[in-house]
């Protein structure tokens, strides 16, 4: 789970795309990346994203934790912590465990909050069936 230094400045990143790059296509990988680019497509990580102030990502994203700063257009799938801070515009769905926003920040779609933030748990206990 984030804690407030993982949050403002992680000891390392494995992967760093800085703000000079665009990527075209997706990115699956593990550990902790941060984004500071233009990415077009799916964004899968086995770990933590930041996404910078200046970053901009037309596509779907799934972490575990994701500190968004910057431009996303697609939806996030979080396990954890979702955090969207007073720079962020966010144009997508979410699935996420927990949800941090500051204002200031965008948000236009719908939000689902469940535990473990899974789409395979599409039963609970005491859920009625919907049809």
């Amino acid at each position: 789970m984030f804690n407030k230094k993982a949050l403002n400045s992680p000891d390392t990143f494995d992967t760093l795309i800085g703000v000079n790059t665009t990527l075209e296509g997706n990115i699956t990988t593990n550990g902790t990346i941060r984004i500071d680019g233009k990415i077009n497509g799916d964004v899968k990580i086995n770990g933590d994203v930041y996404i910078g102030k200046e970053a901009v990502i037309t596509g779907n994203i799934f972490a575990n934790n994701i500190s968004l700063s910057g431009k996303v257009q697609g939806n996030i799938e979080a396990k954890g912590v979702l955090q969207i801070l007073s720079s962020a515009k966010l144009y997508g769905d979410i699935l996420v465990n927990s949800l941090i926003t500051e204002e200031g920040s965008i948000f236009e779609g719908k939000c689902k909050m469940t535990a473990g933030a899974s789409k395979d748990q599409n039963t609970k206990k005491g859920d009625a069936k919907k049809d």
